[in-house]
């Protein structure tokens, strides 16, 4: 069963969270008042997902996001699944959830949304999907990142990984799925899922999200989507 921690700083939003999960079939390990809380009751009961609301008192959603995500990274085994954060909010784009995405959160679903369907984020975000489309990722990215200069070469974060995963990274970074990449590089999807599982590892990010503001803020994937990097427009076998 998914198990899952509530923060939110309204008592009546977290009692109604739990009903409509509870009532679903997923079970809600602990709830939190505010983000120093929700990163003890995280630390406390180990989740697989965190509902996290951005605006609370004492430490905020963004800050507890980035603390359980920065644990979870130096901590997790391999018989242990980092927990996923899920941030709820009342707005559709802005730079609250950008800086949540950053941070590590795995997508966004609004406060408004049906009962199914954040019962169906919840999940799909515990099996390790982002709850994000690469169109909302990209126009997030393009609204607020800080335009870096024009990279030649390799930008300096991204020197320890190969060509191979560059170009992996650079493709994803521009909203592409496995599958398709792995038709345009002209592999199994498999081996599309080792590299970005290896390019994870190698920048010590926990989510794909964050691969995708990462590419973009070092300057290998471009506002529009034009890759910048030596990878971009690449192609091997």
């Amino acid at each position: 069963m998914t198990s899952v921690v509530i923060a939110d700083d309204q008592e009546l939003v977290r009692s109604g969270l739990e009903l409509v999960l509870s009532a679903r079939g997923i079970d809600v390990v602990g709830l939190a008042a505010d983000g120093r809380e929700a990163v003890e009751v995280v630390r406390r009961t180990g989740p697989d997902v965190v509902l996290m609301d951005i605006r609370m008192p004492v430490l905020d959603g963004i800050a507890a996001t980035a603390a359980i995500t920065a644990t979870a990274t130096s901590t997790v085994t391999a018989t242990q699944s980092a927990p996923r954060v899920l941030v709820l909010t009342t707005y559709d784009v802005d730079a609250y959830v950008y800086a949540a995405l950053k941070a590590g959160a795995s997508g966004f679903l609004l406060k408004a949304s049906a009962p199914d369907l954040l019962a169906e984020g919840v999940r799909t975000v515990a099996d390790g999907g982002s709850l994000l489309a690469p169109s909302v990722t990209r126009r997030l990215i393009e609204e607020y990142v800080d335009r870096p200069p024009p990279v030649v070469g390799v930008p300096p974060e991204l020197r320890g990984l190969t060509e191979r995963e560059l170009e992996v990274l650079s493709l994803v970074a521009r909203g592409l799925s496995n599958d398709e990449v792995a038709r345009r590089l002209v592999v199994a999807e498999s081996t599309v899922k080792t590299h970005v599982n290896r390019v994870l590892a190698k920048l010590g990010v926990t989510s794909r999200v964050q691969l995708v503001v990462l590419a973009y803020e070092c300057g290998l994937v471009r506002a529009g989507g034009a890759g910048s990097g030596p990878a971009a427009g690449r192609r091997r076998s």
